[in-house]
């Protein structure tokens, strides 16, 4: 194999995900925390559209490698309507999921010896897709403390002559931050001054809790329009995870050089899946809030069960469906004879000794913390973290 496939880590989320399963089909009890993958049934009125699509022969050929100009057409008013910008269907290309989109952005923008400024904790698939460009992450950790959002102070400190891109990503995963209003501003203004790329991945920009809005990059600093690549998909607000729809809007001549790149990767997305993608973005919304609403209510369930776990420090995620607590002061203790030194090493104790899968923080850039997701439901929620309790309790 060669070096740089080599190279490649496996998704540690996935990985997580695939053990919990494998366990639970041998039998045992596993309870997972480990994917990011609403539980809720794709709504119906989209499954109809799909079955309809089906149905119709146009739907059975190759169509436009950019993507159906139906769904261009509405993805350009839907980004234009939270950007705040006009945005052309010329700027829309429809991927295969939202990672091809990352991945496409990146090999697209960046050149070996690059370097990408990466706010931490991050998504687990950026350095990865970063790295097989040959470009360098720098990642700029933010903590606990300060509610895991970079200052444009921390920022600063890490750019070089060989910065060219920043990576935004709110509301996060893995933390379910959300950058206020004021703080897209100051960074935005901050890349803008300083001539880099953005590339923001906007796919839980639905999930918002509370009074926290969500604020669009481009909304905030307009100026930024032809440095700038957002980033979406269908998977996590329409609970459409394996329907494999994502989405890259950004300048024209970026977007035809990706487009150029997918002609010789994957040609066109399943044009069943984009007639489902089109029904979602253009249908009613109900269903939508229905499940932000039920992820709001497990947000606050996760953090008030999370509070009872000994040694555990959660602050309260705004956004998205994940909670990230710093479990530090746990480390260094013995569990069940087990002297766990890591968050690694503590997620190997909670699945082998509780039944509990949840993903450590190494695989974020945060050594020190662990990601459990709410995309799951209250009863099982409430039993998983009852069991960490007693775990952690003894």
């Amino acid at each position: 194999m060669s070096a740089r496939i080599s190279a490649i880590q496996p998704s540690a989320t996935l990985a997580v995900d695939s053990t919990a399963k494998a366990l639970k089909a041998a039998g045992r009890p596993v309870i997972g925390f480990g994917a990011g993958e609403p539980d809720f049934p794709t709504p119906e009125h989209i499954v109809e559209a799909a079955v309809v699509a089906a149905r119709d022969p146009k739907n059975h050929r190759y169509s436009p490698t950019a993507g159906l100009p139906e769904l261009r057409e509405a993805l350009a008013e839907h980004v234009g309507s939270t950007s705040g910008l006009p945005i052309e269907p010329a700027q829309v290309l429809v991927t295969n999921g939202g990672k091809q989109a990352v991945f496409q952005a990146f090999a697209t923008l960046l050149d070996p010896g690059d370097e990408v400024l990466l706010p931490a904790p991050y998504w687990t698939t950026y350095p990865e897709a970063i790295r097989q460009t040959g470009a360098v992450e720098v990642p700029v950790l933010a903590g606990a403390e300060q509610g895991y959002v970079p200052t444009v102070e921390q920022l600063e400190a890490a750019r070089t002559e060989r910065s060219r891109m920043l990576v935004l990503c709110s509301p996060s995963n893995p933390t379910g931050a959300v950058l206020t209003p004021e703080q897209v501003t100051a960074i935005g203004s901050w890349a803008l001054e300083h001539g880099l790329w953005v590339v923001t991945d906007e796919i839980y920009q639905a999930l918002t809790y509370g009074d926290m809005p969500f604020t669009s990059v481009l909304r905030a600093v307009p100026e930024l329009v032809e440095r700038t690549v957002i980033l979406g998909g269908v998977a996590k607000s329409f609970a459409m995870t394996g329907w494999r729809v994502g989405w890259m809007v950004g300048p024209t001549d970026v977007i035809k050089a990706a487009t150029n790149l997918q002609s010789h990767l994957t040609s066109n997305v399943n044009n069943i899946a984009q007639r489902a993608a089109l029904a979602a973005l253009t249908g009613p919304t109900e269903p939508v809030e229905a499940m932000r609403e039920a992820f709001d209510r497990r947000r606050r369930l996760i953090l008030d069960k999370l509070a009872q776990v000994p040694g555990f420090s959660v602050p309260t995620p705004s956004g998205a469906f994940y909670a990230f607590p710093d479990v530090s002061a746990v480390l260094g203790r013995e569990i069940r004879g087990r002297r766990v030194d890591s968050s690694s090493e503590l997620a190997t104790v909670i699945l082998e000794e509780a039944e509990v899968a949840a993903v450590p923080g190494e695989a974020f850039g945060a050594p020190g913390h662990l990601r459990f997701s709410y995309a799951l439901g209250d009863d099982e929620l409430i039993e998983g973290i009852d069991r960490v309790i007693a775990l952690l309790s003894e």
